[in-house]
């Protein structure tokens, strides 16, 4: 099935959520009213329980306990919490999808998201873009289990989904790999351009035309977070670290072959 077919699936792009796409029209937004934005988000008791249990985690280290959804956004800030509303709308959206461990999907993508901002701080570029897009990388692969069910039980089969190889199998086998699918529902979504093109990119940073440098942090972080999950051997984080996309971002290779580079194994669940 081509990916303009797959796309037409009704279950394949689902309807982003209201709260969501309130939280996605601020993107453009100089001001944003956070007293507001508390209100919505505890009118949802799972979506307060978890932004209040990251609040909380040993990962920001706090002080004293978080126990509003008001003081979890000063915690957090916007970007954080915006991009973890948007994530949880996609867990609510592919509430059960065959042949994905969803807590697994989760702890991975956010991962991702946890080394993407460290990669981004001296590089100058938006630490907090990068975080929701490395969050968002891996969405494609729901929408294909969801629209193409009998081919990734296939390719699960000789390929598993959070292979170094991942992308690469599903091009071979559909023409297209997560990642196209993952920037097709984000831009369906109308998440702003530079996170469509860096979801889009990022299985190849290098071989767009127009390099993107977020798609290169994203290669990245996906690259760490799959090796995290493969449990982050200090010997494939060397063999494997991606040289020519590190060298392109002007990255010191140490920053990201120590096993606990940035708590990732303290990370919390979303």
């Amino acid at each position: 099935m081509r990916l303009d077919e797959l796309l037409q699936q009704p279950q394949s792009l689902p309807v982003v959520p209201e709260l969501a796409a309130r939280l996605i029209q601020t993107f453009g937004l100089d001001e944003v009213d956070f007293d507001a934005l508390a209100r919505d988000i505890e009118h949802d008791p799972v979506l307060t329980a978890r932004l209040l249990r990251q609040a909380n985690s040993s990962f920001f280290a706090l002080l004293r306990p978080v126990g509003t959804v008001r003081e979890a956004i000063t915690v957090l800030g916007l970007n954080k919490v915006r991009a973890l509303v948007i994530a949880a709308a996609l867990n609510a959206s592919f509430h059960a999808v065959s042949g994905i461990n969803l807590d697994k999907f989760w702890h991975f993508s956010f991962a991702a998201a946890t080394v993407a901002r460290l990669v981004c701080t001296p590089r100058r570029l938006d630490a907090n873009l990068a975080f929701t897009a490395a969050l968002l990388h891996g969405v494609g692969e729901l929408v294909l289990h969801m629209g193409l069910p009998e081919a990734m039980a296939d390719l699960n089969q000789r390929v598993g989904v959070f292979a170094l190889d991942r992308a690469a199998a599903q091009r071979l086998a559909l023409g297209y790999s997560y990642a196209e699918t993952g920037a097709a529902l984000v831009q369906h979504w109308r998440l702003p351009r530079l996170l469509v093109t860096a979801i889009a990119q990022h299985a190849e940073p290098l071989a767009a035309a127009e390099q993107e440098p977020l798609a290169a942090v994203v290669h990245l972080a996906s690259w760490r977070a799959r090796l995290l999950l493969a449990g982050n051997h200090p010997n494939e984080l060397i063999d494997h670290y991606p040289d020519d996309v590190g060298e392109a971002l002007g990255l010191d290779p140490d920053l990201l072959v120590a096993p606990d580079v940035a708590g990732l194994d303290q990370l919390p669940g979303l």
